[in-house]
């Protein structure tokens, strides 16, 4: 073996250890493109997936909340003017639907017995009202409304859900 053969062959590992050393600035850059590109298409269709989730969270709430406005009409012949004072089961109209904060379980939404509703009146009718907290995301800062009748509106159109 000549000694330039030899000088070849132990060459060729420190050769090789270098190049494998780690991540060149070009395969970073490229590496962090396709992240960001990935994050761009999918944050906001996560972003519209929070906002229907939450939005059918609050449809159910309110489904539950007349339900439970049913039930004070059975026990006292009127309904609740009030969210957030306690049910006790009397027969009074100035029963509450239960709900403490006046907000939905997910704090996303606040929820109202729509105006005028007098409890010495003892009213016959009820608009439960669920306002989104904050644009949820650009255009949609639309209310969802459920009534005595069973109507559910939402937005300022009327659609129903």
């Amino acid at each position: 073996m000549s000694t330039s053969a030899a000088t070849t062959m132990t060459m060729e590992p420190g050769i090789a250890r270098s190049r494998h050393r780690g991540f060149t600035l070009i395969e970073l850059l490229i590496a962090l493109a396709v992240v960001a590109i990935l994050v761009r298409i999918a944050f906001p269709s996560y972003q519209a997936y929070i906002v229907r989730s939450s939005r059918q969270a609050a449809q159910a709430e309110l489904i539950a909340l007349a339900n439970t406005q049913e039930k004070i009409f059975l026990n006292s012949s009127g309904y609740s003017c009030s969210v957030t004072l306690p049910y006790n089961g009397q027969s009074t109209s100035d029963n509450g639907l239960g709900v403490t904060t006046g907000k939905s379980k997910d704090g996303r939404y606040t929820l109202e017995v729509v105006a005028p509703c007098d409890v010495a009146t003892k009213p016959t009718t009820f608009t439960l009202k669920a306002t989104p907290i904050g644009a949820q995301y650009a255009g949609d800062p639309l209310a969802l409304t459920i009534s005595e009748t069973g109507q559910r509106k939402w937005g300022t159109a009327g659609k129903t859900w």
